[in-house]
């Protein structure tokens, strides 16, 4: 078995062979194929295959092991692929040799060495298929160290436990889908859904119009759907007794290939085997549906609500109780999820920005799960071995065997990205159901108004730190939150040093001309009469100081009245505002220039912006003022004993 036949997918005939190994597996250290088989695949390593038969059987053993024990499905590959291509380098280096390799050989050491600094070769810088491959070869040998009877070299024993040799490069993260691409995901769910049940039932019901095919008709539909309902036929009897696919009538070649196509002439029969049992029991694309809407309405991984059986559901009088189990975590949880109440008031028509205009419930775990058991029941019915999973569907092989079995989502035509396809459902970006879990998680954080508790209630904060904050909708929302709170105390600092308002000019002011600036004509008359003078200032409303709480007298003027938005200021105010700019000049000699800028920068830029406005006529008459004596600045005793820098 070569590299390029792994690659290239496995023969019926090498399936036949790897199939007896996989009913009766190899004993560790016996000869033959280790088969480990996962949803989806059938993977092998023989040991025979390679000229280090003894490397490749010790770290088969181990693999095959490993994957029974943790249960591990899609990294399962990466361990046989380390394998295969560690024993594919030591072919290649140790030449006649390899045959002598094996883990209890000191001498590998080197070669592991090189083998592992080797990996990126090929590879982006920042792949992590590298690291991938270099960790899971050491895991092999570490569970071959921990293991009593089984010897390891201590020099390799060490390697496997040290740091990797190669980085672990980078890992782009899945985006989560849109909020418009998730309501269309969940609308084509339960169409699909929907579909499907009605499908099954309309077969069921044309079935029990019919007889046993060999009584009625062999190319009627609904004699071989009643066939297939009661057991009285299989796949191979239509491979036996239906004639060719030019003799049929046009409703079977309809029935089987669709309207206005025909069914190719080789596969006819197999693909009418496939119709008819996709009529009457659900198919691995139809079950799609289903997990997208138990994770749209749990907000659960697709692990979880795909792995639970009829045992763990217990159904409540407003909604259900499930028990979800996260095999990579070993996380068992018992869940209620309640029933929500449809909404009171449907959107208007031509908007489908807030809900979706469906006549089905949206999230109801409890309406999901009976709909799942009841579509499912057949199948689990002839599924006695699958026990913990609702998720069961009906295939029918190549080789015209019926299997009845757990299902898998991976296989090709039947994919995840085929069901988007057949129901029409446009995403951008990478096509994963991976997305769907991130959308619900955005949701949760929105929802918890950002408490990464909260939404992280279902693993650890630093889980939804490194895979779920970094999706474009919190990032987006994050933005906006820090650039709201920048700007609330932005707008606050502005109002705290939007400065006064100065009424400039020589001649007296009147109150018309205060009441003109916005003034009341109350606040424009105690201005006028001195009843709001402050000292450097007249403040329109000493009770509403933002250097005080509203409602009490402002404990700050008349030292902090150049940097309130409250304060006017007067041409007679002029002489004060010199006496106030010499006392700011003694403090600069008293503090250092970062304890003044804190303390007063604001307060001198605004004096010195009031000052140089002002004509050197009117600042020399209010120096006089001063000198005269005419003109006092009353500051309170603490403004005195501002020494501390």
């Amino acid at each position: 078995m070569t590299t390029t036949q792994r690659k290239g997918g496995r023969s019926r005939e090498e399936l036949k062979r790897l199939l007896p190994f996989l009913a009766n597996p190899v004993q560790p250290g016996g000869v033959g194929p280790r088969v480990v088989q996962v949803p989806g695949a059938l993977m092998a390593v023989d040991p025979a295959d390679y000229r280090c038969s003894l490397l490749a059987m010790q770290l088969a053993d181990e693999w095959t092991e490993y994957v029974a024990a943790t249960a591990i499905k899609d990294h399962a590959r990466s361990y046989e692929s380390a394998i295969d291509r560690l024993c594919r380098y030591v072919e290649k280096v140790l030449g006649d040799e390899a045959e002598g390799a094996s883990l209890a050989d000191p001498n590998l050491f080197d070669t592991l060495v090189q083998w592992e600094l080797s990996l990126p070769e090929g590879n982006a810088p920042s792949s992590t298929k590298p690291y991938m491959l270099a960790s899971s070869l050491r895991i092999l040998i570490i569970r071959r160290n921990d293991h009593p009877g089984r010897i390891v070299a201590p020099a390799l024993a060490r390697l496997a436990r040290g740091p990797a040799l190669v980085g672990t490069g980078e890992r782009t993260e899945r985006d989560e889908f849109t909020c418009e691409e998730k309501r269309a995901l969940v609308r084509a769910a339960w169409e699909s859904a929907h579909a499907t049940r009605k499908r099954l039932e309309a077969s069921w019901t044309l079935s029990e119009q019919g007889r046993h095919p060999d009584q009625g008709s062999w190319t009627s539909v609904r004699h071989l759907l009643w066939g297939f309902a009661h057991d009285e036929i299989s796949v191979d009897d239509l491979r036996r007794f239906l004639p060719p696919s030019r003799e049929w009538p046009p409703e079977l070649v309809e029935f089987t290939a669709g309207p206005g196509k025909a069914p190719h002439p080789q596969a006819a029969r197999l693909q009418l085997s496939r119709r008819l049992l996709a009529s009457l029991y659900p198919t691995t694309l139809d079950l799609h549906a289903f997990r997208i809407l138990l994770m749209d309405a749990t907000g659960y991984t697709s692990e979880e609500v795909t792995g639970f059986g009829e045992t763990e559901v217990e159904f409540l009088p407003k909604g259900v109780r499930l028990t979800l189990l996260k095999n990579r975590a070993g996380h068992l949880r018992h869940r209620a999820f309640r029933d929500q109440s449809p909404p009171a008031v449907p959107a208007p028509d031509g908007d489908d920005s807030g809900q979706i205009i469906v006549n089905w419930p949206r999230r109801e775990a409890s309406e999901v799960v009976r709909q799942l058991l009841d579509i499912t029941a057949r199948v689990r019915a002839k599924a006695a071995h699958v026990t913990d999973t609702l998720f069961v569907s009906a295939a029918v092989r190549p080789d015209y065997i019926t299997v009845f079995d757990r299902w898998t989502p991976g296989r090709s035509r039947a994919n995840f990205r085929h069901w988007l396809d057949t129901m029409g459902v446009e995403v951008k970006g990478e096509r994963h159901i991976g997305r769907l879990r991130k959308s619900t998680k955005v949701e949760k954080a929105i929802v918890t108004e950002g408490r990464i508790g909260a939404a992280a209630d279902d693993h650890t904060e630093e889980t939804f730190a490194n895979h779920y904050a970094q999706g474009t909708t919190l990032r987006i929302l994050s933005g906006r939150t820090i650039a709201t709170a920048q700007q609330h105390w932005f707008d606050q600092a502005l109002d705290r040093v939007d400065g006064p308002t100065v009424v400039a000019g020589t001649e007296d002011v009147d109150q018309s001309l205060l009441e003109d600036t916005g003034l009341s004509a109350q606040e424009a008359e105690d201005i006028m009469t001195g009843q709001l003078d402050m000292g450097v200032s007249h403040c329109k409303n000493p009770y509403q100081s933002p250097f005080s709480r509203p409602g009490e007298l402002c404990a700050a003027a008349p030292l902090r009245c150049l940097e309130c938005r409250n304060a006017w200021i007067l041409p007679s105010n002029l002489p004060q505002l010199l006496l106030f700019k010499a006392h700011l000049e003694r403090l600069r000699t008293l503090l250092t220039p970062h304890a003044f800028t804190r303390l007063w920068g604001q307060s001198w830029v605004n004096l010195h912006a009031v000052l140089d406005d002002r004509a050197p006529e009117e600042l020399a008459q209010a120096r006089k003022h001063i000198e005269a004596g005419q003109a006092v600045l009353d500051l309170p005793l603490a403004a005195h004993t501002e020494f501390d820098a």
